[in-house]
């Protein structure tokens, strides 16, 4: 069936949307219904389903960037319903919006540097160290301040270029770079500026004063619902953002959730994100132990339900002290995985409406769990969230549950400082930075 410039085609259970090998010229999104993609290694080999589509998924992009052959074949589930733009159409489209975004106006580096309070001038030896707050595998993280304005705080993540020796690692911290300084969201940690020099890659960013959610669970024991509802609610806005992106976060847990000075909790440790490609799906073994979804450990791919399963594992911890799925070695973890939710002990401490909620994000089948049909939008409606007040979240009205005293924190850095910064630093270009390892 040939689409006209735009329109809306039905099909039925079993029918060829596209086909492997034929010319393609169109767009597609799914309106009604799922789709499935299927994909052939060889000419010899059977077809092998790859990915899930539903509502709001597009597919045959690939056909718009020049491919005019179809590399995979997409079937209808069920009755579906798509929307058809063709090449030209889109092409007209895209250019009309291009024209629009040369407007000053809209401008988003100009908005980006209104934001960000002119830090596109800072650099290295504008940064006074107050003190070191975290060290990872790559480099250290200090606090610091402006020395021309000791209020304004950040967090100076310092990676040494010599530990950087994989060129997977290196295209790692490269797309960490990108993915964070894109991100515009209140709920995620922000990533201002880059700088290098011949040792280190500089990585200035939001200081989140209160600290890490582990840390707060170790140091309080288990979160009470209210509390877990609010801080899941902010991680939940914070995957809606990367997801209409396109965009997967693949290590959530309490240590990758943070405390800003209000007692907000925003989205951090972007080292395992990842865009999505054309097939809407990743198969790279990552994340941390205990949080990792089926798919992953199977290497089966995985798209956005990843996520969905890892922010389940986050609510039961934060509420019980301990992830759902332990063992004493890291096999026997991830066997209790895959023996999934029905083997897990709920504590009676837990209401009926968040064990709903923590095994309808632990859905085995990827495709059956909570946000995979319409997003966050369905946990938002789930009832634990029942008289939860998003738009004060989204708002900053909402009070949060913690509110942090982050004066100590500032006062034991002031009186740490050793006054002296790394030398010889200058700051270059953001393409610049991608290339100097």
């Amino acid at each position: 069936m040939t689409p006209t410039p735009l329109c809306q085609l039905h099909y039925r259970e079993g029918d060829y949307i596209i086909r492997h090998g034929c010319p393609g010229d169109a767009l597609f999104i799914v309106s009604r219904g799922q789709v499935r993609v299927l994909e052939r290694q060889s000419v010899s080999e059977e077809s092998v389903c790859v990915s899930i589509l539903a509502r709001g998924d597009c597919f045959g992009e690939r056909a718009l960037k020049g491919e005019v052959v179809r590399s995979l074949s997409v079937i209808a589930v069920g009755d579906v319903t798509c929307l058809v733009i063709a090449r030209e159409s889109l092409k007209r489209l895209t250019g009309e919006l291009e024209d629009t975004r040369d407007n000053g106006n809209n401008d988003p580096k100009v908005k980006a540097d209104e934001e960000e309070g002119g830090l596109c001038d800072v650099s290295y030896s504008d940064v006074q160290v107050l003190c070191n707050v975290g060290e990872g595998r790559y480099g250290i993280t200090q606090l610091v301040h402006l020395k021309h304005d000791g209020s304004r705080v950040f967090a100076l993540k310092i990676i040494r270029k010599h530990l950087v020796v994989n060129p997977g690692h290196r295209e790692r911290i490269i797309g960490e770079k990108q993915i964070m300084i894109d991100a515009h969201c209140p709920f995620i940690v922000r990533l201002y500026r880059t700088f290098r020099d011949a040792k280190c890659l500089y990585m200035l960013m939001e200081a989140c004063l209160g600290g890490d959610l582990w840390t707060l669970l170790r140091e309080r024991g288990p979160f009470d619902e209210n509390t877990v509802r609010f801080y899941t609610a902010c991680v939940a806005e914070a995957l809606s953002f990367l997801h209409s992106r396109g965009v997967l976060h693949r290590d959530l847990k309490p240590e990758n959730v943070l405390l800003d000075h209000k007692g907000y909790a925003k989205l951090a440790g972007f080292s395992s994100a990842k865009k999505l490609g054309s097939l809407q799906r990743l198969w790279s073994f990552c994340g941390s132990v205990g949080y990792q979804a089926p798919e992953v450990i199977l290497h089966r791919g995985h798209s956005i339900s990843a996520d969905f399963w890892a922010l389940g594992v986050f609510v039961y911890e934060l509420l019980s002290g301990s992830p759902p799925f332990s063992g004493s070695d890291q096999l026997k973890v991830y066997a209790a995985i895959l023996k999934g939710t029905d083997a897990v002990q709920f504590p009676n401490t837990m209401s009926k409406p968040v064990v709903d909620i923590i095994k309808k994000l632990c859905r085995e089948n990827p495709t059956e769990r909570l946000g995979q049909r319409n997003g966050v939008k369905d946990i938002r409606g789930h009832k634990w969230f029942e008289g939860f007040d998003w738009l004060a979240l989204r708002e900053g009205s909402h009070t949060p549950p913690i509110v942090p005293n982050v004066h100590s924190l500032l006062d034991r850095g002031a009186d740490s400082s050793s006054g002296e910064n790394h030398a010889d630093l200058s700051p270059v270009d953001e393409s610049d930075w991608d290339k100097d390892f």
